[in-house]
């Protein structure tokens, strides 16, 4: 019996110790998928707030556009900004909105009309007061106004440290711009002050203003209004045409594509030509694509993207970076060496402009596959050599050989261009690189 009682006994014991450990493994499994799917829900919403804020938020959109105009406007009739555009823009109807072209960090980019002419409003951050404020209007009376003398000394401070030049010599903002400030007959007001100072935050408008009266490869600033100023509207290149430009839309004269094509090949060169020499400062373009550059109906070469365009200086600060190979000295198009004895970037840029534009545009425009038949002719194919040489060619310590390239592609292809009639001359394309008034802040 007692024998019994110790063979049943320790069943039910068991039974119990088999329950709790199956219903502990239970709980174990149901705590671990309870995890895994608060976890999996966490991801998935934080993934929905980032692809708000980084994709929907930055999404150009028609309603969103408007209502950054509306803002502007309204601040308008507060008078906290002003500028020639406002009156048109906000109070008479003159600027019609078209499209928003481009929304990225902040960054705006809208077409509209302007009394009928196509123009492209710009502004590097969307809001007014998300710019610095003017220090000076802080700490000065209201009722006190700025003489014009005062305006052009702190415009030219902020000028040169925009463009990244040293602050010796000769300080004055480019002749024409600075002429237009001191002639002025009364004192700037704070809203003009404001919107001013605004302006000058901006890398891209600051160099298109100056160099529009320097140059007629940028893009004309035609007006502003607060921090957005008004360009003139091209049509830009594109990257997924390997004619890059759509030159249907240009109509310019009698000229065929391919006459055209030799055009504006001609104006590459000078635009390269005179970004080299008719300044202070050789000016680097950093970021060479099609979209960064329209044609005017002219055939002119237009830079009409210059966020990424820096003087000398302000190159050789960017390029002399630490280094521990070749590679990590290359800044976008633009490219130096790295010393492995001090493993820092030589702060002199190894290639060019001209090197950038042979192999991004003119090796695609001067291929066989578009040039089809007449790719074998003797000049086309000396064209597509010069070509390649000037792309494989580093501008270095020798100026001597791209030079000489340069030269060689101007020869080609104004003689190409005049190969079809001898009539036409071809006015300022055959006449060689000339330079003009420089550059001297």
């Amino acid at each position: 019996m007692w024998s019994l009682r110790r063979t049943m006994g320790p069943g039910p014991l068991r039974g119990g110790c088999l329950l709790r450990w199956l219903g502990l493994k239970i709980c174990r499994r149901s705590t671990l998928v309870f995890a895994l799917l608060w976890f999996g829900t966490w991801v998935f919403l934080n993934g929905l707030v980032f692809v708000h804020r980084t994709i929907l938020s930055d999404y150009c959109t028609d309603d969103k556009s408007k209502r950054i105009l509306q803002r502007v406007c309204e601040e308008y009739r507060e008078g906290a900004l002003t500028g020639d555009l406002c009156e048109d823009l906000c109070v008479s109807g003159q600027v019609e909105y078209k499209r928003c072209l481009y929304y990225e960090n902040g960054k705006k980019v809208i077409e509209a009309r302007w009394r009928g002419t196509p123009v492209v409003l710009k502004s590097k951050l969307e809001n007014f007061s998300s710019y610095e404020s003017l220090g000076l209007l802080e700490y000065q009376d209201p009722a006190e106004e700025l003489a014009p003398l005062d305006v052009v000394f702190y415009a030219t401070l902020e000028i040169r440290n925009s463009l990244g030049l040293d602050m010796g010599g000769n300080a004055s903002l480019p002749p024409l711009w600075g002429q237009r400030l001191r002639e002025r007959g009364r004192p700037y007001s704070r809203a003009e002050l404001a919107s001013l100072w605004s302006l000058l935050q901006q890398e891209e408008y600051v160099f298109l203003r100056v160099l529009q009266d320097l140059s007629h490869h940028v893009a004309k600033v035609l007006g502003s209004c607060g921090h957005f100023y008004a360009v003139e509207y091209l049509s830009a290149g594109h990257a997924w045409d390997q004619n890059i430009f759509s030159l249907e839309e240009l109509s310019a004269g009698p000229w065929t594509a391919r006459d055209m094509v030799h055009r504006i090949a001609l104006s590459f060169l000078d635009m390269a030509w005179r970004f080299d020499n008719d300044f202070s400062h050789r000016l680097h373009l950093c970021d060479i694509k099609p979209e960064n550059f329209a044609i005017r109906k002219d055939l002119t070469v237009v830079a009409i993207d210059v966020d990424m365009a820096f003087f000398e200086p302000k190159m050789r600060d960017i390029l002399e970076q630490n280094c521990t190979n070749d590679d990590d000295c290359n800044f976008f198009d633009c490219i130096s060496k790295c010393n492995m004895k001090t493993n820092k970037c030589s702060s002199k840029r190894r290639n060019s402009n001209l090197q950038v534009i042979c192999q991004k545009i003119f090796r695609p425009w001067f291929s066989p596959t578009l040039l089809g038949a007449k790719a074998g002719l003797p000049l086309q194919v000396d064209l597509q050599r010069a070509v390649q040489e000037c792309a494989e060619t580093p501008w270095g310590e020798d100026e001597e050989r791209p030079q000489a390239v340069q030269k060689r592609l101007l020869h080609l292809l104004t003689h190409l261009l005049h190969q079809r009639t001898s009539s036409e001359r071809g006015g300022a394309d055959g006449e060689g690189i000339h330079s003009h008034t420089a550059l001297n802040f």
